[in-house]
């Protein structure tokens, strides 16, 4: 018993260690969390000018898809999906497809920094549901850990009820419900399958299904002036750089140590919110706020 405590001591903390390039490892983590932090006040600045939900996630997805088939024939992957695994991945690019737009849709109605932490619910789900499912083990400490995010995450909604439009956390939460979906698919039926190819299937079917339902529903709406054409190639070029940042990440300091690094992102969206936006918080938001992401490390650590 004491050399498996101990054994299980050692893995965190050496799941936590950096390798032999230090510091400058964490480079392309912090770059990705950076730059999702800026696609965040670009998504908003393209809504506000007019472009509708849809019309930017379908057109944010056709870029996306055009620069990982790009990538993919610059450096091919050393294995192909199998059938199996490429029909898995294009039935999770509609959940992809469903994550983007209900995230969008969020951060059209509430405040950024209210849109993005009620999404980044979705480690905890994650963690909670893979439990409940049997993918993982969930410890008392890690329990507690989520039990404190959620609280955090209260306060800050319950902060200012009155001007809160609820239906746009509604929206945050059910995009975060998708991206649950997607990781416990992903880690239960892809686990060893090139990543890469994994992304291009899912951008692939997500994108199809997105301009269908935009071809369905009418016109896509585009973006007023030049403040709202900023926004939308900001939100693609951030949303290219923070994909191609992240899959760097992954493969220099694990998957683990990116998603940690990934909760920058709520903070960056918030600070920029402030400069760029003038969305302001209250004092009690913030702290919740802080709560929340603090704890939300916390059990992301005890998970790893």
């Amino acid at each position: 018993m004491k050399f498996g405590r101990a054994y299980r001591a050692t893995s965190r903390v050496s799941s936590l260690a950096l390798p032999e390039q230090g510091l400058r490892a964490l480079g392309p983590g912090v770059l990705a969390a950076v730059s999702f932090g800026f696609s965040d006040i670009f998504t908003k600045l393209a809504l506000l000018a007019g472009m509708d939900a849809l019309t930017l996630a379908t057109y944010r997805g056709v870029l996306g898809t055009l620069f990982v088939l790009a990538w993919l024939r610059a450096a091919p992957p050393p294995q192909a999906h199998t059938r199996r695994a490429r029909l898995i991945a294009l039935g999770v690019g509609l959940l992809f497809a469903a994550n983007l737009y209900l995230l969008f849709v969020a951060i059209r109605m509430v405040a950024v920094p209210i849109a993005i932490l009620s999404y980044f619910v979705y480690p905890l789900l994650t963690g909670i549901v893979g439990a409940a499912i049997g993918l993982e083990r969930l410890r008392l400490a890690s329990a507690a850990a989520a039990v404190v995010a959620l609280l955090g995450l209260a306060l800050m909604l319950g902060a200012d009820t009155a001007h809160l439009a609820w239906l746009g956390v509604g929206f945050a939460i059910g995009a975060a419900l998708c991206r649950v979906a997607i990781l416990l698919v992903t880690r239960a039926a892809l686990s060893d399958a090139d990543s890469r190819l994994t992304t291009w299937y899912s951008m692939l079917s997500s994108t199809a299904a997105l301009l269908v339902v935009s071809v369905v529903l009418g016109a896509p709406a585009f973006p007023h002036g030049a403040v709202g054409w900023v926004g939308f190639f900001g939100v693609c070029v951030c949303s290219t750089a923070s994909m191609l940042a992240l899959f760097a990440s992954t493969v220099r300091i694990g998957a683990f140590r990116t998603a940690l690094i990934m909760n920058l992102e709520p903070v960056v969206s918030t600070l920029l919110s402030i400069v760029v936006l003038g969305e302001v918080l209250t004092p009690v938001q913030f702290i919740g706020g802080a709560i929340m992401l603090a704890a939300l490390c916390a059990f992301q650590v005890r998970r790893g």
